[in-house]
């Protein structure tokens, strides 16, 4: 680290990845050290889906950071991904969320870019009637927008600034992919798509879908319905860095019906029923008992199933105390009509209004407000131990702590 960002960065944090100091939510210096390290960095990110750009020239446009990115099908089926500015004055080559083109030119001052992200011409490059143009020797193929690295898993597509970068099965690492693999397993249809603006930071999201130990408590339709509750079987699987985890619950019974009523806890009701109770009827389609799959993959993406409902969030950062939240839900290709009914359905357990995750829009903000004149305090992470290793309880805090391990490794921090 260069003296200009140690010193921007120095601040007091303590030994180990139990105890996360409030200064690292609300600091500008340390959303663009983020940028630099982590976004920037030798991490890879979900660009889109596969299936989002299944033709030549069909396109996408995403985010990673606070870099617009273009994602393309080019030539021989080849994912091709660049950062979405011009590299004559920097604007936006793209403006739509997707669409089908030849090629791409900017608005602006007519620059145009082949399929890879290539100059490939420029307006009036030898001026017009001898006067004007470009130096006679400009070069087209020493400007462009930075070019991606581009890889998939399970129809998800990845892409990385980095050309140091692991490869993308590394660096999600073996027990992780196979999570991914177990829900992505054929062919994906896009069934519905929200985006959603949080008031608060980044990583307090990152934190929430991380946090096992919340889940049955801040939700009351997971605890009172019986989705996910701390007295059935389950348990978290965190990659060897700390970066990614998977946490599942077993849909095989309730072993202790009085473990939350015994504690007076808010989660467990007798007052709130379904007055149609088949938007609960499930199909087992993943060859096993669990019921509640999800997998965060740092910094910024969540995989859920649901019941039968799968879903894939995407997190970009708007400030310290702002971030949208891309939303998309998935079928299959060779969903009947019934279950495609029933993902339709169960579409409504999650989103920005959803049975379940509701409160997840709102939890973000009370830390952030709470928070707000407590730089020099820390947040307390200490549930389930002071490590980040997997484990076969929710009752734990341990994937929290490995999205700080992996967060401190590359921030220098």
């Amino acid at each position: 680290m260069d003296n200009g960002h140690a010193n921007a960065l120095a601040r007091d944090w303590p030994a180990g990845i139990s105890q996360v100091p409030f200064w690292v939510y609300q600091d500008p210096e340390v959303l663009r050290e983020e940028q630099r390290r982590i976004f920037a960095g030798p991490v890879w990110h979900f660009l889109c889906l596969d299936v989002d750009i299944p033709a030549l020239g069909d396109f996408r446009t995403s985010f990673i950071g606070d870099m617009p990115v273009i994602v393309v099908r080019g030539e021989g089926d080849r994912i091709n991904a660049f950062e979405n500015r011009c590299a004559h004055r920097g604007a936006l080559i793209a403006f739509e969320d997707a669409g089908n083109v030849k090629d791409f030119t900017c608005v602006y001052h007519a620059w145009r870019y082949d399929l890879e992200g290539n100059l490939c011409s420029i307006a009036f490059q030898r001026g017009v009637n001898g006067k004007g143009g470009m130096p006679a020797d400009f070069r087209m193929a020493e400007h462009g927008p930075r070019k991606l690295r581009v890889e998939t898993i399970g129809g998800l597509v990845f892409g990385t600034v980095d050309p140091a970068a692991p490869s993308l099965e590394e660096f999600l690492s073996p027990p992780i992919a196979a999570k991914i693999r177990r829900v992505f397993n054929r062919k994906l249809e896009v069934i519905g798509r929200f985006t959603q603006v949080l008031p608060n930071n980044w990583k307090m999201y990152a934190e929430n879908i991380r946090d096992t130990y919340h889940a049955s408590l801040l939700h009351l339709f997971f605890t009172t319905f019986k989705i996910t509750r701390f007295d059935q079987a389950g348990g978290v699987t965190i990659s060897p860095d700390g970066a990614h985890h998977a946490s599942a619950t077993i849909s095989k019974g309730i072993q202790t019906q009085s473990v939350y009523k015994d504690q007076g806890l808010r989660s467990d009701s007798d007052v709130f029923r379904l007055r149609d109770d088949s938007f609960l009827e499930t199909e087992a389609e993943f060859g096993d008992d669990i019921q509640l799959q999800n997998v965060a993959l740092f910094p910024t993406l969540m995989l859920q199933q649901l019941y039968n409902s799968v879903a894939v969030r995407q997190t970009v950062p708007r400030g310290v105390d702002s971030m949208d939240l891309h939303w998309t839900f998935i079928g299959f290709a060779d969903d009947t009509p019934e279950m495609r009914r029933r993902r339709l359905r169960q579409m409504n357990l999650a989103g920005p209004a959803g049975y379940v995750s509701m409160e997840d829009g709102c939890i973000g903000n009370f830390v952030q407000r709470g928070a707000a004149a407590a730089a020099a305090e820390i947040s307390v992470i200490e549930m389930g131990g002071r490590d980040a290793v997997s484990q076969d309880t929710r009752a734990t805090e341990a994937s929290v702590r490995g999205f700080w391990k992996n967060y401190r490794r590359l921030m220098e921090l």
